[in-house]
């Protein structure tokens, strides 16, 4: 298990690898278990504050649930994991979180992609939910995610056919951030990150965490909800140390709290 999600911690930015190339990257009942413990553990983490998931390889982000493993009894580890599938799809995580899309992502490997907030792709990745081209729909959020994330015709012709769509088509309709050659997708992710988290994190966590919430609720709830959060990080040590600093000339030394 240990070897089948690769770790490393770069300052405040944590990269989990999804490492099972000779399987396009798809999720067993070990990987869905090594991603849950990590994730559990990460939101936990005060000294992380930007998570990076990525896969192994060059050709597959994820290919999604690992059929294989499903036919060996692995069907319960693979979808009930704290967090749902991966551990991670039907997860409400705190921090931010960025796929770097290495390959194709398919099925089930979407939408893992579809539960990261930011995505960094390369030139020759490909997106979609071919479950309909099998007599199935996508069952780990995509459905529920896809018309929030694209116009709803699109989202619709995505689930309908079956058929994927190339990066620069995923980047012109909004669904990814950035798409760049394959040597460099892991500098651009950890750049990305790293402008995350040369922010305050208690803003970035409350940031997102308004956003997510208030597109869920009419604007007056939006409103409630957005009050709170302000309440919280207005009165927050690093609302004071980010002006301070600026006084100061000097970067911010952020405490998250």
């Amino acid at each position: 298990m240990a070897d089948e999600v690769l770790r490393e911690r770069r300052g405040n930015v944590e990269i989990l690898t999804i490492n099972r190339p000779e399987a396009r990257n798809a999720i067993n009942g070990g990987v869905s278990r090594a991603m849950s413990s990590i994730m559990d553990e990460l939101a936990e983490d005060d000294d992380c504050w930007v998570v990076i998931i990525t896969g192994s390889g060059d050709i597959a982000f994820s290919a999604g649930m690992d059929l294989k493993a499903f036919a060996r009894g692995e069907g319960a580890e693979i979808t009930a994991a704290s967090g749902g599938f991966a551990g991670l799809t039907a997860r409400d995580f705190p921090k931010p979180i960025i796929a770097a899309v290495n390959g194709s992502a398919l099925a089930g490997g979407f939408e893992i992609m579809l539960s990261c907030d930011l995505v960094v792709a390369v030139e020759h990745a490909k997106f979609g939910i071919p479950e309909a081209k099998r007599g199935l729909i996508a069952g780990a959020g995509g459905l529920i995610r896809m018309p929030k994330r694209l116009p709803m015709a699109i989202a619709l012709e995505l689930a309908m056919t079956g058929d994927p769509i190339d990066a620069d088509r995923a980047l012109a309709l909004g669904l990814i951030n950035r798409v760049v050659p394959a040597g460099a997708l892991l500098d651009e992710a950890l750049a990305l990150a790293g402008t995350i988290a040369a922010n305050a994190p208690l803003a970035v966590r409350y940031s997102k965490s308004v956003m997510k919430q208030a597109a869920e609720v009419s604007e007056s709830e939006g409103w409630k909800i957005n009050a709170a959060a302000a309440g919280v990080v207005f009165s927050s040590a690093d609302a004071m140390e980010g002006p301070v600093a600026f006084a100061e000339k000097r970067a911010p030394n952020w405490q998250g709290k």
